[in-house]
């Protein structure tokens, strides 16, 4: 059971991987717009613009916005009422994941990947068998953004 459980999660993780990695097109102004004669069957040329719109791709690397345990309890709580498992009106911070909830074990590491996803770094098998309750993932999530300096 545990090796199915860490194929899954190994699965999950390199998709995620993949889906970090995008590239951002911007658009840039014109770069060239000319007058061009063309052969016409009237006497005059014809007067046609050219346009050349260049979109290169780029990477836009920033910092994180900061977070405040206010943010990640929010963000923690909108995760668990998106699963489809979780009634949104028996979870609370101290909600129970298996006894509150009725989750089972493939649900626990579901939900403990969609807060990676959400948060952006992996929690450790061990560290997630800890987390059994949303308010054990806010604490866990601020102490590795070192929230509580």
């Amino acid at each position: 059971m545990s090796g199915l459980v860490k194929n899954i999660r190994s699965l999950a993780r390199s998709a995620s991987y993949l889906r970090c990695f995008s590239t951002k097109s911007r658009i840039v102004p014109l770069k060239k717009l000319t007058i061009a004669a063309q052969p016409s069957f009237t006497n005059g040329p014809i007067l046609a613009a050219t346009q050349r719109l260049v979109l290169p791709h780029e990477r836009s690397y920033s910092s994180k916005p900061p977070l405040t345990l206010k943010l990640i309890a929010d963000r923690v709580l909108l995760v668990l009422k998106l699963y489809d498992k979780v009634n949104p009106d028996k979870l609370t911070l101290e909600s129970h994941f298996i006894n509150d909830l009725g989750l089972d074990s493939l649900d626990h590491v579901e939900v403990i990947m969609a807060i990676e996803d959400e948060f952006g770094f992996e929690i450790p098998d061990t560290d997630a068998e800890r987390l059994l309750r949303p308010a054990d993932i806010v604490r866990y999530v601020a102490d590795k953004e070192d929230i509580y300096d």
